[in-house]
């Protein structure tokens, strides 16, 4: 049971042999999707929820989080014991997130444990009791998990710089909650968002491997009627506004400084994402990028550096993050904006975007070997885009973008009004300036 990381690199969705992937959308709103892998003996077992942190009440902050771990704790028929036993029989390998506009449980499993898999999930999902005792337990466990967040100076400087970055918006709050709301959630709160959000209408079950699909069909009409009414969940949360602070936090204890800036980005569907991932790539995502060369290997600044970008319905951040020495962060904040800077003016080389479409198409196509990215590339497309995208459409969408379109993504994302900085650890009294982060 995870939050899911923030600072992702975009998804890049495929799918692969339409005659082996199959859609159901059932009256009620459940949408099935199966892709059928003959030559493996694995299945993964995926369900999603439409419905993540950002859509919750300021004053439930934390509950879609909380629920994820409650409903490990027991069923009508299962106790918290029976399913951890249950989960090891199968295996061991289920994993369950909360993200900001999802929650996620998958299981991999061999493919004659396709039944209690599915039978396991959908009761904790359909069933779960949410028992007074449990939840006293889970509180504590989940203010443990704050704790350790506020440990992990990367993930606790992402929290700080979201709040700031999305003043007001529910994109802004932590995904486990706080302290405060965590301590309010009992029987009657958790019971009343779990009845509006997870109905069948908000649900996607996706499933890749030696699968049939009428095999996942049967299994779902079990527990999810198509003749059962549809309940809209609450789920509106308008665009934010996106902010662009310099945020300098001290916390001398820390041996080194951590480094975050950022800009706004495109939404997930937007069409440009092809290309945005590709300069992603060029700047910071390899051994290769101009960031990796410039700080790591040729001045020896920094262990971790990079750039990355996440992409919401409608909204996006692009980001670059470092963790260097606390004198040394100046410096690296300097080379960073040097970098966007000559990406802007001068674009990127020929064989710069070459090597990023490689980099790009390898990911893609060893993907396709696991039925984890084949289930989570399912139900990725179906939130995003509400249709499968077939991987030769993929991959020459890939092929052919442009250094031109490299470079109009770069004038108009990598703006100096529109950037912003965060900084964590001994700081040293670095002072930071709009007119430092000058990338015009």
């Amino acid at each position: 049971m995870r939050r899911a990381a923030f600072f992702a690199t975009i998804i890049v969705c495929f799918t692969d042999m339409k005659e082996n992937i199959e859609v159901t959308r059932f009256e009620n709103g459940l949408t099935i999707l199966t892709e059928t892998m003959p030559d493996v003996r694995s299945i993964t077992l995926g369900f999603w929820l439409k419905t993540g942190s950002r859509h919750e009440p300021a004053d439930l902050n934390g509950i879609c989080h909380f629920i994820e771990h409650a409903v490990f704790k027991g069923t009508n028929k299962r106790s918290a014991l029976d399913i951890a036993i249950e989960t090891d029989r199968l295996g061991g390998n289920f994993d369950a997130f909360t993200s900001h506009e999802n929650v996620g449980f998958m299981v991999k499993v061999v493919d004659n444990k396709l039944d209690p898999a599915f039978d396991l999930i959908a009761d904790m999902l359909t069933n779960p009791v949410f028992d007074e005792k449990e939840m006293r337990r889970e509180r504590r466990v989940i203010i443990e998990e704050m704790k350790m967040v506020e440990d992990s100076p990367e993930e606790y400087l992402g929290e700080l710089f979201l709040n700031e970055f999305f003043p007001g918006s529910a994109l802004g709050l932590p995904i486990e909650g706080t302290r405060k709301t965590v301590k309010n959630f009992n029987h009657a709160i958790l019971s009343e968002f779990h009845k509006k959000n997870y109905s069948a209408d908000n649900l996607i079950i996706a499933a890749a491997g030696n699968v049939e699909h009428q095999a996942i069909i049967d299994l779902a009409n079990k527990f999810f009627a198509p003749e059962s009414k549809i309940r809209k969940p609450e789920t509106s949360d308008p665009t934010p506004k996106i902010a662009a602070p310099i945020l300098l936090t001290k916390k001398r204890d820390l041996e080194q400084a951590h480094l975050i800036l950022a800009t706004p980005w495109i939404a997930a569907g937007d069409e440009r994402r092809y290309a945005a991932s590709l300069l992603t790539s060029i700047l910071g995502d390899g051994n290769s990028s101009r960031l990796w060369q410039t700080i790591r290997e040729k001045r020896g600044l920094a262990y971790s550096v990079g750039a990355s970008a996440n992409s919401f319905d409608d909204c996006g951040i692009f980001s670059i993050y470092a963790g260097t020495s606390p004198d040394k962060l100046g410096e690296v904040v300097d080379l960073s904006i040097a970098e966007l800077k000559k990406i802007k003016r001068k674009g990127v080389s020929v064989e710069e975007l070459n090597l990023a479409k490689e980099q790009t198409l390898a990911s893609v196509l060893l993907g396709l070997e696991d039925s984890g990215s084949r289930a989570g590339s399912l139900a990725q497309m179906e939130i995003t885009f509400g249709k499968l995208i077939p991987l030769e459409e993929t991959l020459k969408r890939i092929e052919t973008v442009t250094i031109e379109e490299i470079q109009a993504l770069a004038e108009e994302f990598f703006q100096t009004e529109k950037l912003a900085l965060a900084a964590l650890g001994n700081l040293n009294g670095l002072k930071i300036t709009r007119e430092r982060l000058d990338v015009s």
